[in-house]
């Protein structure tokens, strides 16, 4: 396994937050005019044609050395992203939003009773001290709406923490982009077989977002392919350094420095859209990025 080296981990996961902040905002462009199965299919062929074109000029491989490792990360990544994606056809952003940022805390109670680890004080003050921003963030109506398919998020944020933690435990000599690879591909093969079963079976599909998750193949317009190969090259940088960052950091701290994806977003609204968040939301962000400074922090202290 690698040596921990926090601060730089910590870099990669603020360019990777306001790269995926910046992309994500589009993803209501995309979902106005395609489907959710279309989308991850079109920007897996896009992603993965730009990794093939990107391999010889930059050195690039794509071969594992734990080929079912490889797999099993790809295959508990996808899911976790398409239970996220699909959970916001019925459910509140908001309320989605926050099952997902439960990811730190399953980080922390699956390196503690699966791998024995050592948490100690600061890192639980650190989650709790995310959650707690990330809450103040989303606002109240985060905490409403308990009912069975609102825990559809929180087992998306479960499986998103077994796949960071599986990005060091299981593949830490795995390139870059060989986990890149199976993550996009895990996505596609989702995406295809969506648009085969809509196919098959169509349903009634409302006009606009709200058909998002229910609408089968379209022949889109030009902004669907502009924003989903933003979105493509954009989640191959970010993602890339996402991944790297889990590799060379322990995911316990990596997963609160995470939280930073969520002001990165806000931020990004903001500028794009002329969303204005609320005082309240401001003391989230500031807490959400405290909690990252602060385990970044003590964690380069004690190396």
């Amino acid at each position: 396994m690698t040596g921990d080296r926090t601060l730089a981990a910590a870099g990669m996961i603020v360019i990777y937050a306001s790269i995926i902040g910046f992309t994500d905002n589009y993803v209501r462009v995309i979902a106005a005019e395609a489907g959710l199965w279309q989308f991850h299919a079109t920007r897996t062929a896009m992603a993965m044609a730009i990794l093939v074109l990107a391999l010889r000029p930059l050195g690039l491989r794509l071969g594992a050395h734990n080929l079912r490792a490889v797999v099993a990360r790809s295959a508990i990544h996808g899911c976790a992203m398409v239970i996220y994606f699909g959970a916001l056809a019925f459910l509140p952003v908001a309320l989605v939003a926050a099952g997902l940022f439960t990811a730190p805390i399953f980080v922390l109670l699956i390196e503690r009773f699966a791998y024995g680890s050592r948490i100690g004080p600061v890192r639980i003050l650190a989650v709790a001290l995310g959650f707690a921003g990330v809450i103040l963030v989303l606002g109240p109506e985060a905490m409403q709406g308990a009912s069975l398919p609102a825990l559809l998020p929180i087992a998306a944020g479960a499986l998103y923490a077994m796949g960071n933690i599986a990005t060091r435990r299981w593949c830490p000599q795995e390139s870059a982009e060989t986990l890149l690879a199976g993550f996009f591909l895990a996505l596609g093969i989702a995406g295809v077989i969506g648009m085969l079963v809509l196919t098959v079976a169509p349903l009634p599909v409302p006009l606009g977002t709200d058909g998002f998750l229910m609408r089968g193949p379209v022949w889109p317009n030009q902004a669907f392919w502009v924003w989903t190969f933003v979105q493509a090259a954009g989640s191959l940088l970010g993602v890339g350094l996402m991944v790297r960052a889990y590799q060379i950091a322990d995911a316990t701290r990596v997963s609160v420095i995470e939280y930073t994806i969520l002001p990165a977003s806000a931020a990004w609204s903001w500028v794009i859209w002329g969303e204005v968040l609320s005082p309240i939301a401001v003391l989230g962000m500031a807490m959400i990025v405290a909690a990252g400074i602060w385990i970044a922090l003590k964690a380069e202290a004690k190396a």
